[in-house]
């Protein structure tokens, strides 16, 4: 009797789902190997453009970029969603109560990566963070991370450049995370937290759910097709934009003005890109048309992070739970930082 219930309660292998992702995995595969031979035929032999011209050098950036990008995005953001299918705001908060500091802006900034948080996301964790007695420095580690490093940059800058540059940028929005972090944890700014903040009491733990493998497939499938419906106009405009640069901007106009020789150009990329409000979607492939037309890559990148992790609109949503005083630290650490790193690309690279 045990025995036939132990067999009845054991979990079954889900195959035929397996199945289907592998198939779908090599189509995927081959669809993305066919997009540069595609993108060429249809700019230089349906259309009939002459190889070498303006128009058709865009074109063929444009035909080849929008699909590319499309699939590394879905591809990358169902794998990604499906690991995000572990965590859970309560686990994060579980993870990071009780750290110390330093050890605890590590550990806050890596979460920050893996966890499905965006700027919109910012006041009701920050909420969640202090009634569970995170430290403020800690808790802004989380924050700074969470939409500054986020999948869809990492999935394009992985596309357009390469492992290397991708894993700078991820290397140097931790560095940034956990060095901002520490600096806001060190100053006590906990009075410029707005009052109603601290009044706010736990409500303890929220329960975790249990997932089936099937539950979580379906979840990071529902995240594809969330992720990339905001985003797709977001990568063709980006990409018309960039498509514009490669074939119609002189590389030397913008070697001179992006490039490593004008010492400003670095805080003057972070300065432009604070106020503007885009997405990793959207600036990515602009960041890709200025490199190849000689931009540093340290003053695009300080442009980019600027952009993303830097937005006014998320400035304007943490003024709920901040005083002035604090947003303009965390902004001015953060812009200070990225500054920084920005002149070390340049130098190094």
């Amino acid at each position: 009797m045990d025995d036939s219930l132990s067999l009845q309660t054991k979990p079954e292998i889900p195959w035929r789902l397996i199945g289907l992702l592998s198939l779908a995995a090599a189509l995927w595969l081959l669809a993305y190997n066919t997009i540069q031979p595609l993108a060429n035929w249809i700019a230089y032999t349906l259309l009939a453009l002459p190889q070498g011209s303006r128009l058709g050098e865009s074109l063929a950036f444009f035909f080849y970029d929008v699909p590319k990008i499309i699939l590394l995005l879905g591809g990358m953001i169902f794998l990604i969603s499906l690991l995000r299918t572990f965590f859970s705001p309560e686990q994060t908060r579980a993870m990071l109560g009780g750290k110390r500091e330093g050890v605890g802006n590590v550990l806050a900034a890596l979460l920050g990566i893996v966890t499905p948080f965006c700027s919109c996301s910012a006041v009701p964790l920050f909420i969640g963070f202090v009634e569970s007695g995170i430290p403020l420095g800690v808790t802004f580690s989380f924050l700074i991370a969470a939409p500054t490093i986020n999948e869809v940059a990492v999935v394009m800058l992985f596309g357009l450049f390469g492992w290397k540059v991708a894993g700078l940028y991820i290397a140097s929005g931790l560095v940034i995370a956990i060095l901002a972090g520490v600096v806001i944890g060190r100053l006590k700014l906990e009075r410029y937290v707005e009052d109603f903040v601290w009044q706010i009491k736990s409500q303890g733990e929220g329960v975790v759910e249990k997932l089936t493998f099937q539950e979580r497939v379906e979840r990071s499938w529902e995240s594809v097709k969330e992720i990339v419906g905001k985003v797709w106009l977001y990568v063709v405009v980006g990409i018309a934009v960039g498509a514009g640069i490669h074939g119609y901007v002189p590389e030397s106009a913008l070697s001179s003005i992006m490039g490593k020789q004008a010492w400003w150009s670095v805080p003057a990329a972070v300065l432009l890109g604070i106020p503007l409000y885009s997405n990793a979607a959207g600036v990515i492939p602009i960041v890709s048309a200025l490199m190849e037309k000689g931009a540093s890559l340290g003053t695009v990148l300080a442009f980019m992070m600027s952009v993303v992790g830097l937005s006014l609109p998320e400035a304007i949503i943490l003024r709920r739970v901040l005083k002035p005083q604090l947003i303009a630290v965390f902004i001015g650490v953060i812009g200070v930082a990225i500054i920084i790193t920005g002149y070390l690309f340049n130098w190094i690279m």
